[in-house]
């Protein structure tokens, strides 16, 4: 028998009539002989009303006890959606993380899969048609429950399409993957299909429609990923190997990054300490640092790098804890700051790409203030007040 993973977002499960009709979907596909795994994050903005409870009672929550109150928003769909399912025949269980036997490890609120035996599977579609999983969570070796972070629900998803061998359906709020985010330019095309890599670059640079590590867990088990509004007949975007794509543009796609802090620190020496000391706790604060660019002069040491502004609150503790031992040390964070981003897997083998787009930035007066390359993306920071612009003017002089 076929089985096929399905993971649908908050926005699609946001209240009971969409709960009820997803319901209806699912049996209509298991009528057809397809055994369904089916992931589901929190109901709208469940996750988001957690936090503000948290922020009401304490502004320094342990890590364990936020990742348990924060896996009861999966929890909550998971339930309402089996109860629905079986209600109208169809033979359901709802599992949480920990059920579905999703090892995790690492941070307790990033943590990252480590195992999943797919016989959990095999073993409860015996007396079931539907599972459906609890996105987001899982459970560590000491048997604490822990989340996956941001965009967590599709790493769950294609984690479980990988350890079952299946392919993977993601639905959400939109039609699939655009060469630029429709909100900005209403002319932006929607792509049939794109590659993993142009996908990852897309996801990392601030596209927003699936999270990288989704991706690239999809790339590296060869898991074939779609991409869909929840509900509709509008075809979506097929994310699959660079190999099985013939035509390559130079450039596939524009992401504008508005999710961004920059950070700027300055010493009166090159001291190699404090570089060490910065990075250190960077890593064990799971801290990821993007664009990064560092000058040595008389003036002494000057480090510039970009974080998500998720991470807001971790890097100002960082920064400061650093001063305690490097009384001197100067830090700026800067949150009128994004990134602009061209993506394409043509860049490869077609020059003046950059030029192209420096020279387009220019003209438009927009000042860039940090810049970052990589095979196939080129990257700037800009002022927050030329995001759009920028993306308008890229867009149309790569005619893309």
């Amino acid at each position: 028998m076929e089985r096929s993973v399905l993971k649908f977002g908050g926005s699609s499960v946001s209240d009971f009539t969409k709960i009820k009709n997803i319901a209806e979907m699912l049996s209509r596909r298991v009528e057809q002989g397809e055994q369904l795994i089916v992931v589901v994050s929190a109901m709208g903005k469940t996750t988001d009303q957690l936090m503000a409870n948290v922020s009401s009672l304490t502004s320094q929550p342990k890590d364990q006890e936020l990742a348990l109150l924060l896996t009861t928003g999966e929890q909550q769909t998971v339930s309402y959606l089996s109860m629905v399912l079986n209600d109208i025949g169809v033979n359901a269980k709802a599992m949480t993380g920990y059920q579905a036997g999703i090892k995790t490890v690492g941070h307790h609120l990033k943590s990252r899969i480590a195992e999943i035996n797919p016989e959990t599977f095999d073993h409860a579609f015996i007396d079931n048609d539907i599972l459906v999983i609890a996105g987001f969570q899982g459970i560590n070796d000491d048997f604490e429950l822990t989340t996956l972070g941001r965009g967590g629900s599709d790493t769950t998803a294609v984690a479980l399409a990988a350890s079952n061998g299946t392919a993977c359906e993601i639905y959400t709020d939109v039609d699939g993957v655009y060469a630029t985010d429709p909100r900005l330019y209403k002319d932006a095309k929607r792509l049939e299909y794109v590659s993993y890599e142009e996908m990852m670059e897309m996801s990392a640079l601030g596209a927003g429609v699936l999270e990288t590590r989704s991706v690239e867990l999809a790339n590296n088990y060869n898991i074939s990923l779609y991409l869909g509004r929840t509900l509709s007949n509008v075809r979506g975007t097929w994310i699959m190997s660079q190999t099985e794509l013939l035509e390559k543009k130079a450039v596939t796609g524009v992401a504008l990054d508005t999710h961004m802090m920059h950070v700027t620190i300055s010493y009166p020496l090159p001291d190699n300490k404090l570089l060490t000391a910065l990075f250190n706790k960077l890593d064990a604060g799971s801290v990821n640092v993007d664009m990064i660019s560092q000058i040595i002069n008389l003036e002494g040491l000057q480090l510039s790098f970009t974080i998500k502004d998720t991470d807001a609150v971790q890097i100002t503790t960082i920064l400061e804890s650093l001063t305690e031992d490097f009384s001197a040390l100067d830090f700026k964070i800067n949150e009128a700051y994004v990134k602009i981003s061209l993506i394409g897997s043509g860049m490869r083998d077609m020059s003046g790409v950059a030029s192209k787009a420096f020279i387009t930035l220019i003209e438009n007066d927009i000042s860039f203030y940090q810049t970052t390359t990589s095979e196939i993306s080129i990257s700037c920071v800009i002022d927050a007040d030329n995001g759009e612009r920028a993306v308008r003017s890229l867009y149309q002089a790569f005619d893309i």
